[in-house]
């Protein structure tokens, strides 16, 4: 695309997968990005895939961010980041399917990044941080996709914190959603990644 006085301008199209199991908050993890870039003036969109609609079972959904008007309605096939809010469900199901060569992994789990890394077998960057430990520590249940929110802004640099925080307090209104700020913040501190 040319603008004025014929410079390109490069459009940016990024793409996330989210694995998490029934009742972990995956598609609303989805939502509020996409809701935090919208807020920050970008395209975005969110959706969910439900196969076996029950608490546990995995469920997968995804969101784009954009600064053009986004027409894709298809899945997120090669995405740039993989969210994983379950530490079981790289025994389960493949991750990192599709993930593009330089794209980079956030898994909830206690292990570091560096063997995440070697265990996946992947070239890109992974992130790590115990959303799980943050989630029963802050909310009392292990519902990880505010505390993931937190650590993908750190790591992707998609949206801002402050945009994160805005979306789960609309969101979650009153202490509820104090508690998922707390939550959001600590994994945004807490996370360790290794490229």
């Amino acid at each position: 695309m040319l603008e004025k006085g014929g410079e390109k301008r490069i459009h940016y199209l990024k793409e996330a997968r989210f694995h998490g199991r029934g009742g972990q908050g995956a598609v609303t993890a989805a939502e509020l990005l996409a809701v935090s870039a919208i807020n920050e003036g970008k395209f975005a969109q969110a959706f969910p895939s439900f196969g076996a609609e029950r608490r546990g079972a995995p469920v997968l959904a995804f969101a784009r961010i954009s600064d053009e008007k986004i027409n894709l309605r298809e899945q997120v096939y090669t995405p740039d980041v993989v969210v994983v809010l379950d530490p079981t469900l790289p025994g389960v199901v493949d991750v990192t399917k599709g993930l593009k060569k330089d794209g980079i992994v956030i898994l909830n789990t206690k292990d570091p990044p560096d063997k995440v890394k070697k265990k996946l077998g992947i070239a890109g960057k992974v992130a790590t941080v115990d959303a799980t430990k943050i989630a029963l520590e802050e909310l009392g249940v292990p519902i990880t996709n505010t505390a993931i929110l937190g650590a993908f802004a750190k790591v992707t640099g998609w949206v801002e914190m402050k945009s994160i925080i805005g979306a789960i307090k609309n969101r979650f209104p009153g202490a509820v959603g104090e508690k998922n700020v707390r939550s959001a913040n600590r994994a945004f501190d807490e996370v360790k990644i290794v490229k």
